[in-house]
């Protein structure tokens, strides 16, 4: 029954570091940036699974810049 308490914490912990906030002047960070938003980018069509921080998986890290996003992490969502 602990470890399954552990587990459900860390999964907790593992999803709020994904959140993201809004770029302001109080030094919060933001996710998606709609000015970095380019819809004619050309990406390789390569499959290297990255989650973004707005809790999307992208094919790859340069899909995930087309897409306005600023952090993400190895690996699909």
């Amino acid at each position: 029954m602990r470890k399954s308490h552990y587990a459900m914490i860390l999964g907790l912990l593992l999803i709020t570091s994904f959140s993201c906030g809004s770029d302001d002047d109080n030094g919060a960070t933001s996710c998606v940036d709609p000015a970095k938003i380019d819809d004619h980018a050309m990406c390789p069509a390569v499959v290297d699974p990255v989650c973004g921080c707005d809790g999307n998986t992208y094919d790859n890290d340069c899909e995930a810049k087309a897409n306005g996003v600023l952090k993400w992490t190895t690996g699909p969502c």
